[in-house]
């Protein structure tokens, strides 16, 4: 029988963040309507694919469900983790810092002052950003990048299932009022 002999050598260096690529994509049709994500994590050579839908809800929402699905399936804390997305929403808004003024600005937009949409997976997408070093590319939506295919395939599967669940989030949005229309721009008002 072989003895396994353990080292006593104590390690003095800091051990490496672990290092993650994720690919997403989000699907609704017509939108608002059926929706779906999909989303791959891949690390160390392993690869893990993640899609789920609900009844009714909007592209943008399923767009940003994807990251954060995707972030809540890392474990460690402080990963360096590469997200490539084909949603100028997410990449955008993230990256220009829009999405921090509207939570610095009580979840309203800065341009306008109206309630942003969607603050319930921003708040969530901004807590999972904050606990990791992501950095978001915007890639071109189903076009060579064979992983963004793999996500939309994956969406489209979902929003396509039986049984999906309500989309909570997107029912508040329904009850929201509706901003009054700025027609005094064209001296309507």
């Amino acid at each position: 029988m072989a003895r396994c002999q353990m080292s006593q050598k104590v390690r003095t260096t800091p051990q490496a963040e672990p290092t993650m690529t994720i690919y997403t994509d989000g699907a609704a049709s017509p939108n608002p309507g059926r929706g779906g994500y999909g989303a791959i994590v891949i690390r160390a050579g392993q690869r893990l694919e993640l899609s789920g839908g609900f009844q009714k809800t909007t592209n943008n929402r399923m767009e940003l469900l994807s990251v954060i699905v995707a972030l809540r399936h890392i474990a460690e804390p402080r990963a360096t983790v590469t997200v490539f997305s084909d949603s100028k929403y997410v990449v955008d808004n993230l990256n220009g810092g829009y999405v921090t003024r509207w939570r610095n600005n009580q979840w309203r937009t800065t341009a306008t002052r109206q309630p942003a949409r969607n603050t319930d997976l921003w708040k969530d997408l901004l807590a999972l950003t904050e606990r990791h070093q992501v950095t978001f590319i915007w890639v071109k939506g189903h076009a060579e990048n064979a992983e963004n295919i793999r996500c939309d395939e994956l969406a489209v599967l979902a929003r396509q299932a039986d049984n999906l669940p309500l989309d909570a989030g997107f029912e508040n949005l329904l009850e929201m009022p509706t901003p009054p229309q700025q027609m005094d721009l064209f001296g309507l008002l």
